[in-house]
């Protein structure tokens, strides 16, 4: 509110979806860090104030703060959290199975001694 924005305007300028910022408004799940920081700069606020240790109170206009390009969620990753968000149990173990199956280094076979007779 103190920002003038909504839910869903404040969701898509973080890049996660407006029922996941509205859980985090509710204290019913916590933000990853690289969700926070970008919380932090959308609503010009420290972490501190966004986590309920300190009272609000906004940035100077000056701390013009940008999302590093590394932290910033492309198309790609915000549909793909949104389509991993409908799995269910199963559902989303096969997947995770299957991600870990793709960004591990496949193991190098031994190499057999030969027998010296």
């Amino acid at each position: 509110m103190r920002a003038g924005l909504t839910q869903t305007e404040i969701a898509e300028s973080v890049g996660i979806a407006p029922e996941v910022f509205g859980r985090m408004e509710r204290g019913k799940m916590l933000p990853s860090v690289p969700t926070l920081f970008r919380l932090c700069v959308a609503l010009r606020s420290g972490p501190h104030e966004l986590m309920g240790f300190a009272p609000v109170a906004s940035l100077p206009q000056a701390a013009q703060l940008e999302v590093p390009p590394e932290l910033a969620p492309t198309p790609e990753m915000r549909r793909l959290l949104r389509l991993l968000g409908r799995l269910q149990g199963l559902q989303l173990k096969l997947i995770l199975r299957l991600v870990v199956a793709f960004v591990t280094e496949p193991k190098r076979p031994r190499r057999q001694r030969k027998d010296r007779g």
